[in-house]
């Protein structure tokens, strides 16, 4: 009798821990960030909404190429909007202020360059 009242204790405890990490999980608070990029075609939306929906924390990314302007929705803990901008220079894009990475950006097709020609 005993046993069946130790066991049940320690099936209720692990049930309700697990319930409160689920809850804390669901009360992840998200921000969402706009930054502006140096995109110009459907290519380049393409390639930053799909290597930024892999950092880490990302919940949601898109790309308006009418206004240039990245919106990345992503949890506070896992992230910042600092380290989305390094993530977007990585790609080969301007991110606000920061600057391209060269490498990445000599790695871009030539209409994804900065100077290409609308299209």
């Amino acid at each position: 009798m005993k046993m069946k009242i130790v066991i049940s204790g320690l099936l209720l405890s692990l049930l309700l821990s697990g319930v409160l990490v689920f809850s804390q999980e669901k009360a992840s608070k998200t921000e969402k960030v706009i930054i502006k990029t140096s995109a110009v075609c459907q290519q380049c939306k393409d390639r930053l909404e799909k290597h930024i929906a892999f950092e880490k924390g990302v919940r949601a990314v898109s790309l308006d190429l009418e206004t240039k302007e990245l919106t990345v929705e992503f949890r506070t803990g896992k992230n910042t909007k600092e380290g989305l901008k390094k993530a977007v220079t990585k790609v080969g894009y301007d991110a606000d202020e920061l600057e391209a990475d060269p490498k990445a950006y000599e790695k871009l097709p030539a209409c994804c360059k900065k100077d290409a020609p609308p299209h």
